[in-house]
């Protein structure tokens, strides 16, 4: 638990630095490669056994650092992953009844998931770090929630064949440390009422769920690929998958919801 612990405020310290130290990209845009590289090399050791890992790493690479240039592809990679955690609900539903998901098509998938996670951050980032650490502590807030109340009150399993200490009950506990949160930030902070309001804390609760689901489809992953961890770098907890895994859905669907808002003019940031 100590070394847990000790691994996760060095990460803090690393990825607060780099948000909220410049407001160039000096430091986030390396540190959002380095993760997408390290998150690469982990998901190879996921798939299929593959020939060529290291060409999947490079392309996942020069992916997300063209994609952060250019944001006219935004948009394309956080719909394209929307679709794929749509498809992933089912998956995870009859699993292991039915795993064709698990195949060759796994290069793909994971091009467009962190392709879209990561654009998705420094999308965010870029309107303000504060709202990247939003949807950070919202996930880690529904989280912590989900793991106290489910180890309390758990009975029900959501995903037993999945992730079986998942319960409903965890998961109703996410949701309303989630809120929480959202009502924080939502009344108190940026004082929004009305639609927006609404809005706003609709695409924080779907966030909370997306942020679930993509926690159970890593879980079903490492079932699949018969493995406990993604990978051993973080001390105590595994690999960056491991550590990203609710972050790899939550982002772009926020981010994509975000969006949104703004766009038909729900909130001004």
């Amino acid at each position: 638990m100590w070394q847990r612990i000790k691994t996760a405020i060095v990460l803090v310290i690393i990825v607060g630095i780099a948000m909220f130290a410049s407001q160039t990209p000096i430091l986030f845009a390396p540190l959002l490669a380095i993760g997408a590289t390290i998150a690469a090399h982990e998901w190879t050791k996921l798939m299929p056994k593959w020939r060529h890992p290291l060409l999947f790493v490079l392309m996942i690479l020069v992916l997300t650092l063209a994609s952060m240039m250019f944001k006219v592809t935004w948009l394309f990679w956080w719909v394209a992953a929307v679709v794929i955690w749509l498809m992933a609900t089912s998956w995870v539903r009859v699993f292991p009844t039915n795993t064709n998901w698990y195949g060759k098509q796994l290069v793909l998938i994971g091009a467009v998931l962190l392709t879209a996670s990561i654009t998705a951050m420094f999308y965010l980032w870029q309107l303000s770090a504060w709202w990247l650490l939003y949807v950070f502590l919202l996930v880690w807030c529904a989280d912590s929630g989900a793991y106290f109340v489910g180890r309390k009150f758990g009975r029900r399993k959501m995903a037993p064949n999945v992730s079986p200490n998942k319960s409903v009950e965890g998961l109703v506990g996410g949701l309303v440390t989630g809120l929480l949160v959202v009502i924080a930030i939502s009344l108190f902070k940026l004082q929004l009422t009305g639609l927006s309001l609404v809005a706003f804390a609709a695409l924080s609760v779907l966030t909370i769920l997306a942020s679930v689901l993509g926690d159970l489809f890593e879980s079903m992953l490492k079932r699949r690929a018969d493995v406990k961890d993604s990978g051993t770098i973080l001390p105590g907890h595994g690999g960056v998958l491991d550590r990203i895994d609710s972050l790899l859905s939550a982002t772009p669907i926020f981010a994509l919801g975000f969006w949104a808002i703004q766009h038909f003019g729900l909130m001004v940031v």
